[in-house]
């Protein structure tokens, strides 16, 4: 065992005296040591719970012969810092929380690691860490906040995001947005659509790393704690057998996860984190693989904001092993690669018993919401390097429109707050890529008051940024090479013609190539934003969001 070199034989007396002061005995020390890294803090709903079930964990490792020791990683709370400076580090928070594991794991000797995660960036952050590390490693997603009740209605915080737009329209009282905003996150867990926290959480059983049927439940339901105890018990099975992450996480399964993706139309910010996973693991992966990928798959699961159901509402018809099971027996996942539990897809998924009852939550392959899948890349002399449409979203598949440039997500957002946004209008926010941002901020404040205003079937939105897995209508992001790398984007001007094509698969200007270039020949980079601080070393060391915005 690694722990060894740090903790037996007689130079290593000192070592042993501090965790003796912890209480913990000879034989405590002779056993696996077992780090448990628990995404939490007290600032948000997401992963207030998360102690709890690390603690749950906990007592699963114990019941296995290992020794469990806790100890937590950062989490920024996307739906706080959204709109706001602080949303500028809700990505780098990914690789801070990767570096955290690390740094924990291998400074104090570990043999093996169990995460815990919650909101948006903490589950690929535990993940990447993972794949860093290669010691015997499990996963598990804290669970999702069930579904508020406004008007006898379902909702989700994208729905509260969204009032915001109804009322600045007039849509909407300040008592009826108020009402809202009190009901609409009524427990503990990430937010409750199929946004980014509940796309990761599918991805982390796609990926064969969690428990398969963990993802679902809700954060308050009996069954999360009864897969905490699973979890912890089954870091034993992964010592003993040297199952590691880097035997999971095979090309295979990260076609798999793909899969997972397309078929759900899950968030955006999927296809950053799968690429960011994959070159931890020396996969190697690209925007083609998801064009692949989706082109093939059929979109089958109905949850907001693109369709009608929360996370709670799919755990009560089978979870994600549902959907993984209706894709293997149309044979588009890979059946025979290995997982966290010891054997294959298929063998997980065979104990999986389907619905007697049709529901309109997961569909048949066979009748499918669509025959692609929920995600689309898009190329063209405005995004040679890719972009990523959430077609999904919207039932409007191709918009051309003139160009409303803003540089940066406020100079938009007053815009579009102060009703200047019109129909047929394509709304260009840029310099706020991964270096530009710095930071690649989600849009969601502008693409939300958008909805609000009834614009998203009318107006469509394009960024260097990102989007919340909470956005819906016609928007396009990651546009790549970003503007403040010199891409297209950086040389568009109000008024230029840009369409929108999800069929073709483009995101075209409507400018001569020599044009293009005349310009960009004249354009000039601007000052960097930040020139201290965390964000500052970000922006010199983060890589295109072509290739998951990773730390080069």
């Amino acid at each position: 065992m690694g722990s060894n070199s740090f903790y037996q034989g007689p130079q290593k007396a000192p070592n042993r005296s501090f965790m003796k002061a912890m209480g913990l005995s000879d034989y405590d020390l002779s056993k696996p040591l077992v780090g448990v890294g628990v995404a939490w803090n007290e600032m948000g709903p997401c992963n207030i719970h998360a102690l709890g079930l690390g603690n749950k964990i906990k007592e699963g490792i114990r019941s296995v012969d290992a020794t469990p020791r806790m100890f937590a990683t950062p989490v920024l709370i996307d739906g706080i810092a959204m709109g706001n400076e602080g949303m500028r580090y809700s990505l780098p928070s990914r690789e801070i929380i990767a570096n955290t594991v690390e740094l924990t794991i291998k400074g104090h000797g570990y043999d093996a690691f169990v995460g815990v995660s919650g909101c948006d960036k903490t589950s690929p952050g535990i993940m990447m860490a993972m794949a860093r590390l290669n010691l015997p490693s499990i996963i598990m997603y804290g669970g999702s906040t069930l579904p508020g009740m406004y008007n006898a209605e379902k909702i989700a915080i994208g729905d509260v995001f969204e009032a915001v737009g109804n009322y600045e329209a007039g849509n909407m009282s300040l008592q009826e947005l108020k009402m809202m905003e009190d009901v609409a996150i009524p427990t503990a867990g990430s937010c409750g659509g199929l946004y980014t926290a509940n796309t990761m959480a599918f991805l982390t059983e796609a990926l064969g790393l969690a428990l398969p049927g963990s993802a679902a439940p809700p954060a308050v339901d009996g069954g999360k704690a009864m897969f905490a105890f699973k979890t912890g018990k089954q870091i034993s099975r992964l010592i003993e057998n040297d199952l590691k992450p880097r035997d999971i996480l095979t090309f295979e399964a990260f076609e798999n996860a793909i899969t997972v993706l397309m078929s759900s139309g899950g968030s955006t910010n999927g296809v950053l984190h799968l690429m960011a996973i994959a070159h931890e693991a020396n996969i190697n992966i690209t925007l083609d693989d998801f064009e692949r990928i989706g082109n093939k798959t059929p979109e089958i699961v109905n949850m907001k904001p693109g369709g009608k159901y929360t996370m709670a509402e799919l755990y009560e018809v089978g979870g994600v092993p549902l959907v993984m099971k209706k894709l293997l027996e149309h044979g588009l996942l890979h059946q025979d690669i290995i997982t966290v539990t010891g054997k294959s897809v298929k063998e997980n998924l065979n104990k999986i018993i389907m619905p007697k009852i049709q529901n309109d939550i997961v569909y048949n392959t066979e009748a499918p919401i669509s025959t692609t899948g929920g995600l689309k890349i898009l190329r063209g002399n405005l995004s040679p390097e890719g972009s990523v449409f959430k077609i999904s979203a919207t039932k409007v598949k191709k918009h051309t429109g003139r160009a409303r440039v803003f540089d940066s997500e406020e100079e938009a957002f007053e815009a579009v707050s102060g009703m200047k946004i019109n129909k047929g209008d394509v709304v260009v926010i840029r310099y706020e890529g991964p270096k530009g941002g710095p930071g690649m901020r989600e849009m969601l404040a502008v693409t939300s008051a958008l909805v609000g205003q009834g614009l998203d079937s009318d107006v469509a939105l394009i960024t260097d940024g990102r989007f919340s897995g909470a956005t819906r209508g016609i928007m396009v992001g990651h546009v790549s090479p970003e503007a403040c790398a010199g891409g297209p984007i950086a040389i568009v001007r109000e008024g230029d013609k840009i369409t929108v094509d999800g069929e073709k698969g483009t995101l075209d200007i409507g400018l001569s190539a020599d044009e293009i270039q005349e310009r960009l020949q004249k354009w000039k980079p601007p000052s960097d934003k930040y020139v201290s601080g965390y964000l500052a070393q970000y922006a010199r060391l983060v890589g295109s969001a072509a290739q998951g915005a990773v730390l080069m």
